[in-house]
């Protein structure tokens, strides 16, 4: 098989039946196109797609490569290509890299960073997701009508889950409609009317690191939603339940949530005292 726009293009198409997320499927074509790139033009072997792996296995870290195989192993299965490449192995961290991990006094920051440029949707975008654990592609759930109600009905990978808003947060949502003139419909939209976009508000939130004081690479819509689970499960200590409200299919997806930094991992591993 060689891989052309029209393969490409018809496996997205399959994926977007799937109900699998915009990003998702844009992601894996991403992927495709970077493999077709690579062969430029040849066919599909096994041997190229182990060369290919080799080659990304060197410039990129191992959950990336292995994102990147998942995308093609998937692609190759649609179109019976009889090939498949094994993920990179790799074991999985006892902790969460603190290089990553937005903590809660820093989210604060960003609050504030957020009020003091007077960008009150950027703001209740953030608490939004933060108070409540969705994903950054389900804020257009969250319209007049849930504020009104204090319950959104989501919708994700054809699974729907109930999220409830705290109740400060539907009276800020609701005070905030009523100054912009939002009657109906989403609540977090565009100048054009339009939900807004992942990519817009990932650019909002990193402009707004230098001023609150914190490391761009801590900042991102996802990490929002991890200090929601981790913040539940400080307080909770079930699994099962914030895998539910998260909207995992699997509690080892939400596991990977609720890790301890490494800072912390290390005062545990001190405390021990196993050393003479």
């Amino acid at each position: 098989m060689t891989i052309t726009t029209a393969h490409i293009t018809d496996y997205a198409s399959y994926l977007h039946g799937e109900e699998r997320a915009a990003a998702t499927i844009a992601k894996y074509a991403r992927d495709i196109r970077a493999f077709a790139v690579y062969l430029g033009g040849s066919p599909v072997t096994k041997e190229s797609a182990i060369a290919y792996k080799a080659q990304i296995s060197g410039t990129h870290a191992p959950a990336s490569v292995n994102s990147m195989l998942a995308a093609i192993n998937g692609f190759f299965a649609y179109h019976s290509v009889g090939v498949k490449i094994k993920p990179v192995k790799t074991q999985r961290r006892a902790f969460l890299s603190a290089e990553r991990e937005l903590t809660r006094p820093e989210y604060l920051r960003l609050l504030a960073a957020a009020k003091s440029k007077e960008n009150e949707r950027l703001n209740l975008v953030m608490q939004t997701i933060c108070s409540t654990g969705i994903r950054v592609s389900e804020l257009r759930f969250f319209t007049v009508a849930a504020a009104k109600s204090g319950v959104a009905e989501v919708t994700n990978k054809g699974k729907t889950r109930t999220v409830f808003i705290p109740e400060r947060l539907t009276a800020a949502l609701l005070r905030y409609c009523k100054k912009r003139g939002i009657c109906s419909g989403c609540i977090f939209i565009s100048r054009n009317g339009k939900p807004l976009d992942r990519s817009n508000i990932w650019a909002a939130m990193k402009k707004l690191c230098d001023d609150a004081g914190i490391a761009h690479s801590k900042v991102f819509p996802h990490s929002l939603r991890a200090l929601f689970a981790r913040t539940f499960y400080a307080v909770d200590k079930d699994i099962a339940k914030l895998a539910d409200i998260l909207g995992h299919s699997s509690i080892d997806t939400t596991r990977g949530y609720v890790k301890e930094n490494s800072g912390e991992h290390r005062r545990r591993i001190e405390i021990l005292r196993l050393v003479t």
